[in-house]
Parts: structure tokens; sequence; C-alpha cells
């Protein structure tokens, strides 16, 4: 909590003042106990799919290395947010500079931007391995996929370096304080005293291209593999179809429809409690959940996991034995 001076002092200072998840509840205590725990499961569980995807042979298909390009963006995406609103709560500091807030608006948006676009690659690797499996060696080999994730991560820089400094460049009023627990660009411009409808139109075709059109890639891509599932005639290759879809179906209902509420709704629709739970969610809940979905679903994971485990106990008898 602020003492009157100080906060006093912090309006009038160029500096912004995230609000943050936790408020004067009194509950603030264990909602930052919480968070703090997601944000530890999100870094392990993510950092331990990366890891596994590298180390294991079994594992090394365009599918996993997918997988864990994904779990690399949903690592620095809760680094970006999560840590500066922690340290916030624990120092009574809730400012961020003009600077820093651009640098945590630039991040977030090339990392959203990118995960988007991966998506919509991973939803178009699973159409090419079930629907054209002659072709898929060709289709996906090691340097498409390179290229494709290269270009997720190059056009979310774009998005990046587009919408951040539009958004910091406008004037703002005496107020300074963020209804969110990082610079996201609509909560920023809330304080704004000109007119945004620029950047609005900016921001809608931003989405356009980084929402929608992800959508109808991801979108024909499972009509065309649930056509062809209709078409067969054994359970076991249905049920094979779906397992292999079903992980990441859940993962881009999860990321598009928090997404798409927070950025292409009208302004009528949202409250600032209700736009910072959806904040809340996608960017803390869900790369917590990313890991979990991949990994519980996904025998083969579990599978190197279990290998790994089992090594890392060999070792150990081996080492005990020759000490």
């Amino acid at each position: 909590m602020y003492s009157g001076s100080q906060n006093s002092q912090n309006q009038t200072s160029s500096d912004f003042i995230l609000v943050g998840l936790f408020g004067e509840t009194k509950y603030a205590l264990l909602l930052y106990t919480a968070t703090f725990i997601f944000f530890l499961m999100a870094l392990a569980g993510n950092a331990l799919l990366i890891i596994l995807v590298h180390m294991e042979p079994r594992l090394h298909t365009p599918m996993y290395f997918f997988i864990s390009q994904l779990s690399l963006m949903d690592l620095m995406y809760i680094s970006v947010t999560v840590p500066k609103m922690l340290l916030g709560q624990v120092t009574g500091d809730h400012t961020i500079s003009p600077s820093g807030c651009g640098i945590q608006m630039f991040f977030y948006l090339t990392l959203a931007g990118a995960e988007f676009l991966l998506l919509s690659v991973m939803a178009y690797d699973r159409y090419a391995a079930i629907c054209r499996p002659l072709h898929y060696p060709l289709l996906m080999n090691q340097k498409v996929c390179v290229c494709l994730v290269s270009g997720c991560w190059f056009l979310g820089m774009v998005d990046g370096f587009v919408v951040t400094p539009i958004a910091m460049n406008f004037p703002f009023c005496h107020s300074r304080k963020i209804l969110s627990f990082f610079c996201e660009a609509p909560a920023v411009l809330k304080l704004s005293c000109s007119d945004i409808s620029l950047y609005k139109m900016i921001m809608y075709l931003c989405c356009v291209l980084m929402v929608l059109i992800p959508i109808v890639v991801i979108s024909s891509s499972y009509a065309l593999i649930l056509h062809l599932i209709h078409r067969m005639s054994s359970s076991e290759s249905r049920r094979k179809a779906f397992a292999t879809c079903s992980s990441h179906m859940i993962v881009v209902l999860l990321f598009f429809g928090a997404t798409i509420y927070t950025y292409m709704l009208p302004d009528s629709y949202h409250t600032a409690e209700q736009d910072m739970m959806v904040s809340a969610f996608y960017t803390i809940i869900t790369p917590v959940l990313n890991p979990l979905i991949y990994s519980l679903r996904n025998k083969d994971v579990t599978g190197a996991l279990r290998s790994r485990m089992q090594s890392g106990l060999n070792l150990r008898k081996v080492v005990k034995r020759k000490s």
C-alpha cells in the first residue's frame, strides 16, 4: 500500500503505476503465494519439456520441435510480466518507467504474436501428418520447420515494433495508474488524453493478421482432419487421430479465446476487473497448463520422461557402487 506522499509523488512523476492483481484485498498474501507457485510451475514445466525434447531422440520430430518452441515462448512470456508484479508486491514499489513499460509491452506483443502463428503452424503440421502421410517427410523436413518457426518469431517482432511505439507515444493524462499488473496496450491507452482511434484501427488490423489468419489456418486444417477421420473405417485409427490433435485444440481454445476477448471485442463488453482476470488467465495460467496438456496427455513425452528418470536412477546406483 502507498502512503499519501508516495502516491502524490508517483502521480507527478513520469513513471506509471501498476495496480497489480492483489490490490488491497485481505487475501493478498494467499493470491501472491498462488501466483508465485504458478510462476514456478510454469518455469519448471516448460523448461523440463524443452530439455526433454532436446535430449530424447524419440522426440526429435517436427511436432515436438514445435512444442518445444511453444514452451520457450510460454517461459519467456510469463517471465516478462509476472516477476515485476511479484517484486512490486514485496517491495511496495509498483512503479515502472516509460522505457521499462515500452520494453515489457514490446516483448509480450512479440511473444503473443509469435505464439498465435506457431499454433497455426502446429495445426498445419497435424494436417500434413494425418492427411498427407506419404508427403509428410518432404512437407515438414528440418529446413521447412526451422523456416516456419523463424517466420513466427520474425512476424511476432514486427507486431511488437509496429504497435509498441504508437502506444507509448500518445500523450498521457495526469493519472499514471495502469489498471493491470503489466503494461498491456489496452490498459495503457486508457490513460491517454488524445484521440486513439487511429491506434485502435492499427490494433484491429494487427489482430486480423495475427489472430484471424491463424484461426482460418487452424480451422481449415482441423476441418480437413475431421473430414478424413469421419471417413476412417477403423475406430482405432479414429482414436489415434483424435488423440494426436486434441491437446493442440485445447491450447488453441484457451489462448485464442482470451485474446479475442481482450483485443477484438468492443469496449462495451469490457470492465477493468474482467480485463485483468482475462489477462491473468492467458499470461499466468496458460503457460502453466500448456506443458501439462502436452505431457500428461502424450504417451511419447511421459515415456521419454520415465526413460530419463530411470537412466538417472541407474547412473546414481552406479556412482554409489563405485564410491
